[in-house]
C-alpha cells in the first residue's frame, strides 16, 4: 500500500467520522426540546422521536440509549450557558455595574430558558441514580461553578475587597437562589423574577468582607 493510498483511506475515516459526530449533535438539538417539555422520566427514544424529523431507527443508529442522548444534548446547551456572563464580566467597569447587570442577566435567563433550566435540574437529580451520566453532570457542574467564581472574583476586584467566600460556596449561594426562583416561577409567581434580581445582588453585595 503506497503512502498517497494510506492518506486518502485516513481522510476518508475522518469525514466518516465528522459526519458521524455532525448527526449526533443535530439529533441532539433536535431532541433538547422534547426532553425540556417533558423530563427525563417520562421521555423515551420513541416520545423523542415522534416529537421530531427522524425516525425511532435513526436515534437508535446514533446513540446507544436514552442516557446517551440526553448527556449528549444538555452538554451541547451547557456549552453555549457555561459563558452567560463572561460579556457581563468583561464590559463591567464598577463593582455597581457588575452587580446589577449579573442580576439581570440572572433574571433574563429565568424568564427565557426555564425550561431548558429545568431539565439540567432533572438531569443532576438523575445523576445521583444513574451512573451513566454521572461523570457528564459533575463536568457540567464544575465549569458552571467556574462561571460564578468569575462573577464573583470580578466583584471583589472591582471593589478592592477581599473575597468572603470560596468557588464552592459562591456557586451553592447562587445556583440555590436560582433554582428556588425557578421552581416559584414554574409554579406561577409572578414576582419571582425582581425577587431573583433583589436576591443576586444582595448574594454578590456579600460575597467581599466588607470588615
Amino acid at each position: 500500500m503506497t503512502d498517497v493510498t494510506e492518506r486518502n483511506r485516513e481522510r476518508i475515516s475522518r469525514r466518516q467520522v465528522d459526519k458521524f459526530t455532525e448527526r449526533r449533535a443535530q439529533l441532539a438539538a433536535s431532541a433538547l426540546q422534547t426532553l425540556a417539555e417533558l423530563g427525563y422520566a417520562r421521555t423515551s427514544l420513541r416520545e423523542i422521536a415522534q416529537n421530531s424529523e427522524f425516525s425511532h431507527g435513526v436515534l437508535h443508529y446514533y446513540f446507544s440509549d436514552k442516557v446517551d442522548l440526553l448527556t449528549q444534548s444538555v452538554q451541547q446547551y451547557e456549552a453555549a450557558c457555561v459563558t452567560r456572563y463572561d460579556e457581563v464580566v468583561a464590559a463591567a467597569t464598577s463593582a455597581e455595574e457588575l452587580q446589577q447587570g449579573f442580576a439581570a442577566a440572572m433574571a433574563t435567563t429565568l424568564r427565557t430558558d426555564a425550561p431548558m433550566h429545568r431539565l439540567w435540574y432533572d438531569l443532576r437529580n438523575q445523576s445521583l441514580f444513574e451512573e451513566g451520566f454521572r461523570a457528564d453532570v459533575l463536568d457540567i457542574d464544575q465549569r458552571r461553578e467556574q462561571m460564578i467564581w468569575r462573577v464573583v472574583d470580578k466583584y471583589a476586584d472591582l471593589t478592592g475587597l477581599p473575597l468572603a467566600v470560596t468557588p464552592p460556596v459562591a456557586y451553592a449561594i447562587f445556583d440555590g437562589l436560582f433554582q428556588q426562583a425557578l421552581l416559584r416561577y414554574l409554579a406561577g409567581r409572578d414576582d419571582v423574577i425582581d425577587e431573583l434580581e433583589a436576591n443576586v445582588q444582595q448574594a454578590l453585595e456579600r460575597s467581599v468582607n466588607r470588615g
